[in-house]
């Protein structure tokens, strides 16, 4: 085994997962950033923004088929020694991305406000959804090809280095924020628009500096040609992993649409307490998310070394950490709850409604990240179907149908739904874990012998 090809497989947990942690930290503090200027402007927009981020976020996911795919394929082959693959599946995923981005901008450009009728928007929260969709979807493409490119970076293990990246898009992201609600320098307060423009300048950036990462860090080069020149084997190997993997978070983008039209129902105010608080719910588990996006980078290669037990140890060892973590800040988060929802808005009605939805978020937590961890964890060993499959079943039959039975039927409202909600994430993650310790690598590898020759890639 050469040098090179031990560091990915000797790489610590520790070291992959802190710069993904500031990372996700970063990414959910500008949509936080974002909620808290706005709310100083209107909580219409804020409602309406809200609404418009969730079906961006589908769209989003369709992107991130090529990304889960790209990023267990090269974790695999890197884990297996297989470095001329490696590079070769960077540069499909480039170009399969950037085709399916342009795509995707189009259809949210000239369909947006059909999509914002399916929620029974109206008046100026409508307004400004379709707005924040029209424009912040102009950047989609740009979106897309970023989410190729970070998950290349990541499958070589250079987090630290999209970390800083995305520290200084934040940066522009919350400097433009503040000029078009503020109307700082003297420029005139440009709300919702100017909070769009800024995604977007700040998307710009971000492509340019993943580009001259990927090129300097692993010495691969992008070229307009790789857009018109993907491997085909490469493209069905990416989607039969990338399909199924992203399928589960589809239907639970798609899920969470419903229910979203379900709080509609109930109010103006339960809308806006839902946006505040899924806004405050990520602080519950971001540390989650980082050390399990960590792991499925490490059980990739684990896999494709064919190191199975140390797989099994890694996956069980950081499920113990994200549950007791997820559990003790979802905790800390309802004791202070109050202090918390005012820093959003001074509305009591708001504030009421979201109060008793924080308390059943530390139910939640634990569940989510059994979820979380071991359902990514399925996906890197090449597990990919059963994760959709289950997660189709309860987000439909468990969240959404419980979601109306306690928030319209019942009467329990917003909290009735995120109830609901909680048992969903319980019960995925429950046939997760059972999964997981059924050793399904036994059953499923994804790369078992070496993809087609290819010329080294410059």
């Amino acid at each position: 085994m050469t040098e090179e090809q031990n560091r990915y497989q000797e790489q610590s947990l520790f070291s992959i997962s802190w710069p993904l942690f500031i990372e996700i930290t970063l990414h959910m503090s500008t949509g936080i950033i974002a909620t808290l200027i706005l709310s100083g402007y209107a909580d219409n927009a804020v409602a309406g923004v809200g609404v418009a981020n969730q079906i961006l976020n589908i769209f989003i996911l369709v992107f991130n088929v090529t990304a889960i795919g790209a990023t267990i394929l090269i974790g695999q082959n890197l884990g297996a020694g297989k470095l001329n693959q490696a590079r070769r599946l960077a540069r499909t995923a480039f170009g399969v991305n950037f085709w399916v981005g342009i795509f995707m901008t189009l259809v949210v450009f000239f369909l947006g406000g059909i999509f914002l009728k399916f929620y029974g928007l109206s008046g100026e929260v409508y307004q400004y959804a379709l707005t924040f969709l029209q424009v912040t979807g102009l950047s989609l493409f740009l979106e897309a090809i970023s989410l190729a490119i970070s998950a290349v970076l990541r499958s070589y293990g250079y987090t630290k280095e999209t970390m800083v990246v995305t520290v200084i898009m934040n940066f522009i992201s919350i400097i433009g924020y503040f000029i078009a609600i503020k109307g700082l320098f003297g420029l005139p307060v440009t709300g919702v628009v100017g909070v769009s423009w800024s995604i977007f300048a700040a998307r710009v950036f971000l492509i340019v500096a993943l580009l001259i990462l990927v090129y300097r860090k692993i010495a691969l080069r992008l070229y307009v040609k790789d857009i018109f020149s993907m491997n085909k084997e490469d493209v069905k190997g990416i989607l039969a992993i990338g399909i199924p993997s992203a399928g589960e978070n589809l239907s639970y983008q798609f899920s969470q649409v419903v229910l979203t039209s379900f709080v509609a129902v109930i109010g103006d105010a339960a809308l806006a307490a839902r946006v505040y608080i899924l806004n405050i719910s990520m602080v519950c588990f971001l540390f989650t998310m980082a050390i399990a996006q960590g792991t499925q980078l490490l059980i990739a290669r684990y896999i494709g070394a064919k190191q199975y037990d140390r797989a099994l140890k890694r996956g069980i060892k950081t499920l113990k950490i994200a549950m007791i973590a997820s559990t003790a800040v979802s905790l800390i988060v309802a004791l202070i709850g109050e202090p918390i929802l005012e820093v959003f808005t001074n509305d009591p009605e708001i504030i009421a409604v979201g109060l008793p939805v924080l308390w059943a978020i530390v139910f939640i937590e634990p569940g989510r990240a059994m979820n979380i961890v071991l359902m990514g964890a399925l996906k890197s060993t090449g597990d990919v179907r059963f994760p959709v499959i289950i997660g189709v079943i309860t987000m439909w039959g468990v969240a959404v149908a419980f979601g109306y039975l306690f928030g319209i039927t019942l009467g329990f409202g917003l909290l009735g739904i995120w109830i609901a909600q909680g048992l969903d994430e319980w019960v995925r993650g429950i046939f997760a874990c059972k999964r997981w310790l059924t050793k399904p690598w036994e059953r499923k590898q994804t790369v078992q012998k070496p993809l087609p020759a290819a010329k080294p890639s410059s």
